[in-house]
């Protein structure tokens, strides 16, 4: 049997929003894997919410809402929250991705997302 979850992306407009639908959706009212892209990774590979086998699909709905709301802004402002506690050594690297966002080139926030879902949970993501 599929496990099914599901994403109101009218509700996601900050990606801490998503963090708080997906943990909702797979670990109910309340629910909580973590609030970081390293650990929606965990959560997609099983034992924090989704089954360990894979044995689930996550339906986006409204995702046009939520590729939009983490576009480019929402990206940098995401760089510029990570630029402030990364490692010094990281820092140029992330300087150059944030000026990349600001001039709206490169992947946003919804893109880190969909690589995720792709590289840890292939065929899983359903787009409506």
């Amino acid at each position: 049997m599929t496990t099914s979850y599901v994403l109101d992306g009218r509700h996601i407009h900050t990606l801490e929003d998503f963090w708080q639908v997906m943990g909702e959706a797979v670990n109910g009212v309340g629910g909580y894997f973590g609030r970081g892209l390293d650990s929606f990774s965990d959560c997609l590979r099983g034992g924090f919410g989704t089954p360990d086998d894979g044995g689930f699909v996550v339906e986006w709905r409204d995702h046009a809402h939520s590729k939009s709301a983490l576009g480019y802004a929402e990206t940098a402002r995401q760089l510029e929250i990570r630029l402030g506690r990364c490692h010094p050594t990281n820092r140029p690297s992330v300087a150059g991705e944030l000026a990349a966002a600001r001039n709206k080139e490169g992947p946003t926030a919804f893109d880190w997302l969909i690589a995720i879902f792709e590289e840890e949970a292939p065929g899983t993501l359903q787009l409506r």
